[in-house]
């Protein structure tokens, strides 16, 4: 593993958010409580505190409004202030059109009014080529934005990372490597303090943090490599923070601040890793695989290899794509195969249930816990409220289906919901 140091790091604004006391606020330097800013919301484990949220809704009930959008994408929108922000593509390779040519690739950051759905501007940035040239599955749109006060973070593979003012005007841009693959790039920024966090697997191998306000690279560990997954700070239970992404065949804790190796774990999954991590009181849980060993849970804080001394357990049992959630001593995910919606012992790894949502179908956005409700989005538009419970009971199934692959993973804007398609950006709520 290649480690690089880099400046000293300023402070800054972290919070936690209430369902786990364990657990780092990556979002800071002014976001509101009721902010969304950033992939599976202000820690990255996919969990509010909200109330209020909609059980059930179709494209003519409980629809606030429906925007069409520019292109296509896997992105999930994000909150911030008075801005929604989402990220599209169009120009290639755009399902249900002609072909294309790459030299029209581009990729877009929108600025939406949560109020109506009105486009307030969209910041159109052409690719940087060669580009691959067919992303399987999802296309050129994967990563979410991130926001904070001042700045909101894109990236864009090998185009680079981006960062806006709330108006739409590009502030700076930084190459974080010029490799591309097949499946894209799909890990999202990750704020802490005064950084933001990029996992450039794909495009250099390497984990980079950058200084928010200029871009300068304040350090780069390498070794990342077949990593899809948006990296989480989290907290041990001596107080450290950590910072935990997913590679194949372990997992890796940085120092935040410096970019310093602090611990590995050996994950006996042989595949390339996707899911994000979550944590609570201590301890990472990691899914990911397709057979063999597909979910582990290590005991954050230790030093060096922890395999043989902070592994707790390793399960059969996982998701290849969408990321858990994590309440009351309990893990609920979907496979992203087979359509089941799974709960899990957090303490063993033991399945609690497995249950099919509704005929199975793909399942690659990733779980929503609110409200005492779960969330899950089929890439069909079908999407299924389950009781926060390890107990499985199914309260609604709700259908957006517009002839569009639903890939993105929900997010929160208050009492609402925000679930984007390859077409629209729905606001679904009263």
């Amino acid at each position: 593993m290649r480690f690089v140091a880099g400046h000293g790091i300023g402070s800054g604004v972290v919070r936690r958010l209430v369902v786990s006391t364990w657990v780092v606020c990556v979002v800071g330097f002014g976001a509101a409580a009721a902010d969304w800013a950033g992939f599976r919301g202000p820690d990255g484990m996919g969990a509010s505190d909200a109330k209020g949220l909609p059980v059930s809704w179709s494209a003519d009930e409980n629809i606030v409004w429906r925007t069409a959008l520019p292109g296509p994408g896997a992105s999930s929108a994000i909150v911030f202030g008075d801005r929604i922000y989402v990220t599209c593509y169009t120009g290639y390779f755009v399902p249900g059109e002609s072909r294309g040519s790459l030299d029209q690739l581009k990729r877009h950051l929108i600025a939406v009014r949560p109020g109506d759905g009105k486009i307030l501007w969209d910041s159109a940035v052409p690719a940087k080529l060669p580009e691959e040239k067919q992303i399987r599955d999802h296309g050129y749109a994967g990563s979410t934005p991130a926001a904070d006060a001042e700045r909101v973070y894109v990236f864009f593979g090998k185009s680079g990372v981006l960062a806006f003012d709330h108006d739409g005007k590009e502030l700076w841009r930084v190459d974080v490597g010029s490799k591309t693959n097949g499946w894209g790039s799909a890990g999202s920024p990750v704020l802490y303090k005064d950084l933001v966090f990029i996992n450039a697997s794909v495009e250099s191998e390497s984990l980079v943090a950058l200084d928010r306000r200029t871009g300068d690279v304040r350090w780069r560990a390498g070794g990342i490599r077949e990593s899809w997954n948006t990296p989480v700070v989290i907290k041990a239970a001596s107080g450290r923070e950590e910072l935990i992404v997913p590679v194949k065949g372990k997992v890796l804790a940085f120092d935040p601040a410096s970019g310093a190796p602090l611990w590995s774990c050996d994950t006996d999954i042989t595949w390339y890793m996707v899911p994000s991590v979550v944590a609570a009181d201590g301890v990472v849980y990691c899914l990911g695989g397709r057979s063999g060993v597909a979910a582990l849970a290590v005991r954050a804080g230790g030093s060096g290899d922890v395999t043989a001394t902070h592994r707790l357990w390793t399960s059969y049992k996982g998701s290849n794509v969408s990321s858990p959630v994590y309440l009351d001593g309990h893990l609920y995910y979907a496979h992203e195969q087979r359509g089941n919606a799974c709960c899990a012992r957090a303490d063993t790894g033991e399945i609690v249930y497995e249950e099919r949502l509704g005929r199975g179908g793909q399942v690659y956005a990733s779980t929503l816990l609110a409200d005492g409700k779960l969330y899950y989005v089929m890439r069909d538009g079908k999407m299924f409220v389950l009781a926060a419970k390890p107990q499985f009971e199914q309260l609604a199934i709700n259908d957006l289906g517009d002839g569009s692959i639903f890939n993105a993973s929900p997010a929160i804007m208050g009492s609402r919901l925000l679930v984007r398609s390859d077409k629209y950006l729905y606001c679904v709520g009263k």
